[in-house]
C-alpha cells in the first residue's frame, strides 16, 4: 500500500530538488534561488543558493498581507505573574519593527550578532524576530546558564548588543539576570557595545551608564525598521549545544532552508494549519523553543503559546490542561519529563476532568526517551494520539516521527516511528557497513542533510567535520545508537558520546568532570547519567580524593556540587556525588563509564575482559547503594 508519507519520503530521497522546491513555493522570496541543493562545495551543502528572503517577513508581515493581521500571533500565559497577554500579527509587526529600529540605532546591521539572555516573556520572541528583520544573527542563551557559560558564548559569538531582562521567575523564586550578565561581561574578553534590558516589576536591574539601556525607553524613541532581504544561505541564528567543553559548538541555522523546512513540518509532521493554536512547552533558549515556539508556528500563520511556568506547582498539576482548554490548543509539544511530573502529582489525572479538552488533537513528545509508562498514561488519560519523535539541536527538526499530516502509523512503544521525509537514516557498524534490520549500530544520516539542519558550526568548519562527518564518511553522525526494525520503525537506544539528557536538556558529563577535577582535593573523577523517573537522566559524580586529604567527604561533595552549579548552572541538575577509593578502568586506563552506569541502573553487566581489577566493580556497587542506586545486585 502506498500512502502520502511513503510518496513524500521516496521523492525527498530520490529527487530532493523537486521535493524541496515545491515546499519553497509556499514561502515569500525577494529573489528565487539559482539552485535548490548546492553541492558544489561538499561536504558543505547549501540550500536555495542564490535566493533572497527575510525570515521575519515570512513569519509576520506575510500573514498581514494574507488577511491575518487581527489574528493572535502570540498568547503569553504566565501563571507565575498571573498575566495573560494576547498579541495580534498587526501588533507583533509593529513591536518587532520598532525593536529592530532600536537595535539599528545601536549600530546593528546585517550579519552582526545579538545575544539574547531572557526569560519566557513575549519580548524574547520580539527580540529574535527583530534580529531576523534586520538580517542580524541572534544567539539565544538559556536563562538557567551561569555567568561562565554565558561568557564563553559572548567570546565565541562576539555580539554587538546583548538583550536581557532584569529577572526570570522559577515558580515562586525571582532569579536576577542582570548580575549574572554583568559578571559574564566582566569575565568575557569580548565586550558588547550595548545591553538592552527589559525591566520587570519583580526586580529592578542596576544599569551601567553609557552601556545599558532600558527596553521601554529605546523602543519609544525608535523608528520602525523594514525587513532587510538576505541571502538564503546567510545565517539566521547561532545556538550553542549545552555543556560542551573547550570551544563551544555554535550550531548555525541558515535563513532559506530553515524557513522552508520549518513551515513544511507544521503541516506534514504536526498536522497544523494556519489559524490553529500550537503550544510547545519549552524555553526559547533551547532548540525546541527556536523551532516550535517561535519560527515554525509563526511561519505557518498559527497562534503560538509562550508559557512562563512549570507543569506542576504553578499552581498545580492541572496547569497544562487549563492552558490547553482556555486557549483552544490543537497540538502540544513538550518533553516527557513534564508528563512524568504531572503523573507523579496526579496519577489518576483527576485535574484533567475540570477542563474542556475537545480542541486538543495530538500530543508530541521529544527531547529524551519516552518510557512506555508515560506513553500509556498520556494515551489513556487524553484519548488522543501521543507521538514520540526524535531530533537534536543540530538537526532543527525531527529526524524521525509519526508524520500525522501525511499518514498516522500505529505506535510502537519505544520508537519515534519512521524517518521523516528528507532523512536518509541508516544503521552502520564502526566500519560504516550497513547493519541488517533489528541489529543495533550507529544511527547515521546519508548526506546531504535536508534543509533546516546545520550547514556548519559558527566560525568552525573544521570542528563541524570532526564532530559530525569524519567518523562515518558520507554520513552525519547522530552520536546515537539504535536499530531500524523490519517494518522501518526507528529505535533510539543510547548516546555514543558523553552527552546525557536531563529533562530534555542535553548536557555534557565531560564538562561537569572538568569542573569537579578543578577542586583542590579531587585527584580523579567521573560523571555519568543514571536513570531518573522524573528527569529521564540525572548526573552523578564519583570522586577519588588526593592522598592525605583529611576533610570530611560530605564537605568536599557539597563544594563540588556548588562548583557545578556556579560554572554550568542549575540546569545541570548535579546534586549527587560519592567519594570512592578508585575508579574501574581498562588496562589502557579508560574509565568504564558504561559498566558503572549499568550497575547504577540495576541492569545486567559483565566485567569487561579488558578490566584492570574486577574487584573494583563490587566497590562501585557498594558506593552506589550508599547514595540510593544499585539496590538490586546483579
Amino acid at each position: 500500500m502506498t500512502n502520502p508519507y511513503e510518496i513524500a519520503y521516496q521523492q525527498s530521497i530520490e529527487d530532493p530538488n523537486t521535493f524541496w522546491a515545491k515546499a519553497a513555493e509556499d514561502c515569500h522570496w525577494y529573489k528565487k534561488w539559482d539552485r535548490v541543493l548546492d553541492d558544489t562545495n561538499k561536504p558543505f551543502y547549501r540550500w536555495f543558493s542564490g535566493g533572497q528572503v527575510n525570515t521575519c517577513f515570512n513569519a509576520v508581515d506575510l500573514h498581514i498581507e494574507n488577511g491575518r493581521g487581527d489574528q493572535n500571533a502570540i498568547i503569553y500565559d504566565s501563571p507565575v505573574t498571573q498575566t495573560i497577554k494576547k498579541i495580534t500579527y498587526n501588533q507583533l509587526r509593529d513591536e518587532v519593527a520598532r525593536f529592530a529600529g532600536a537595535l539599528a540605532a545601536q549600530g546593528v546591521t546585517k550579519g552582526d550578532r545579538v545575544l539574547i539572555y531572557m526569560p519566557m516573556i513575549a519580548e524574547a520572541l520580539v527580540a529574535m524576530l527583530a534580529c531576523a528583520r534586520l538580517g542580524a544573527v541572534h544567539s539565544v542563551v538559556f536563562g538557567g546558564f551561569a555567568a561562565k557559560e554565558l561568557a564563553v558564548r559572548i567570546d565565541d559569538a562576539k555580539p554587538k548588543v546583548i538583550v536581557s531582562a532584569s529577572c526570570g521567575i522559577e515558580v515562586a523564586r525571582v532569579i536576577a539576570y542582570k548580575p549574572l550578565l554583568d559578571k559574564a561581561i566582566d569575565m568575557a574578553q569580548f565586550k558588547p557595545k550595548a545591553c538592552i534590558i527589559k525591566q520587570r516589576p519583580m526586580e529592578a536591574a542596576a544599569m551601567i551608564d553609557g552601556r545599558d539601556f532600558d527596553w521601554d525607553d529605546v523602543v519609544q524613541d525608535a523608528q520602525p525598521h523594514d525587513c532587510v532581504p538576505v541571502a538564503a544561505t546567510d545565517p539566521l541564528y547561532i545556538l550553542y549545544t549545552s555543556g560542551t567543553t573547550g570551544i563551544p559548538k555554535g550550531v548555525v541555522r541558515d535563513n532559506g532552508g530553515h524557513l522552508v523546512a520549518l513551515k513544511w513540518t507544521m503541516g506534514a509532521i504536526y498536522n497544523i494549519e494556519a489559524g490553529d493554536v500550537y503550544w510547545a512547552a519549552s524555553d526559547v533558549g533551547w532548540v525546541v523553543g527556536h523551532s516550535y515556539i517561535v519560527y515554525g508556528p509563526l511561519l505557518k500563520g498559527c497562534t503560538t503559546i509562550v508559557f512562563e511556568g512549570k507543569p506542576v506547582g504553578t499552581p498545580d498539576a492541572g496547569v497544562f490542561w487549563r492552558v490547553i482548554s482556555e486557549h483552544k490548543v490543537k497540538v502540544m509539544f513538550t518533553a516527557p519529563t513534564a508528563f512524568r511530573a504531572i503523573k507523579r502529582e496526579d496519577p489518576r489525572a483527576e485535574l484533567m476532568k475540570n477542563y474542556d479538552l475537545s480542541n486538543f488533537k495530538a500530543l508530541f513528545l521529544a527531547g529524551e526517551r519516552l518510557d512506555p509508562d508515560t506513553l500509556k498514561w498520556a494515551e489513556n488519560s487524553l484519548g488522543i494520539p501521543v507521538i514520540d519523535h526524535w531530533w537534536q539541536t543540530e538537526t532543527g527538526w525531527a529526524i524521525a516521527g509519526n508524520c500525522l499530516g501525511l499518514h498516522h502509523y500505529p505506535i510502537k512503544e519505544g520508537s519515534p516511528t519512521k524517518p521523516a521525509p528528507g532523512w536518509n537514516l541508516q544503521v552502520v557498524d564502526p566500519n560504516c557497513n550497513p547493519i541488517k534490520a533489528g541489529d543495533i549500530g550507529a544511527l547515521v544520516v546519508k548526506l546531504p542533510l535536508p534543509p533546516g539542519t546545520l550547514p556548519t558550526l559558527w566560525n568552525n568548519d573544521d570542528g563541524y567535520i570532526k564532530a559530525y562527518l569524519e567518523e562515518f564518511p558520507g554520513y552525519y553522525k547522530t552520536a546515537d545508537a539504535g536499530f531500524i526494525d523490519e517494518d522501518g520503525y526507528v529505535f533510539v537506544m543510547s548516546r555514543t558520546d558523553d552527552i546525557i539528557n536531563v529533562a530534555g536538556h542535553r548536557l555534557s558529563t565531560g564538562a561537569m568532570e572538568e569542573v569537579l577535577a578543578d577542586h583542590p582535593d579531587v585527584a580523579e573523577c567521573a560523571v555519568l547519567g543514571v536513570d531518573d523517573k522524573l528527569k529521564g537522566q540525572v548526573p552523578i559524580g564519583f570522586l577519588v580524593l588526593n592522598a592525605g586529604v583529611t576533610r570530611s567527604p560530605e564537605e568536599i561533595i557539597g563544594e563540588t556540587v556548588q562548583m557545578v552549579r556556579d560554572r554550568i548552572g542549575p540546569v545541570a541538575s548535579f546534586k549527587t556525588a560519592t567519594v570512592v577509593k578508585r575508579l574501574p578502568k581498562t588496562r589502557s586506563g579508560k574509565i568504564l563509564r558504561g559498566t558503572i552506569q549499568k550497575i547504577a541502573d540495576n541492569k545486567p553487566y559483565k566485567a569487561p575482559a579488558t578490566i584492570d581489577d574486577p574487584v573494583i566493580l563490587d566497590e562501585m556497587a557498594e558506593a552506589l547503594s550508599g547514595i540510593g542506586y544499585a539496590k538490586a545486585k546483579t
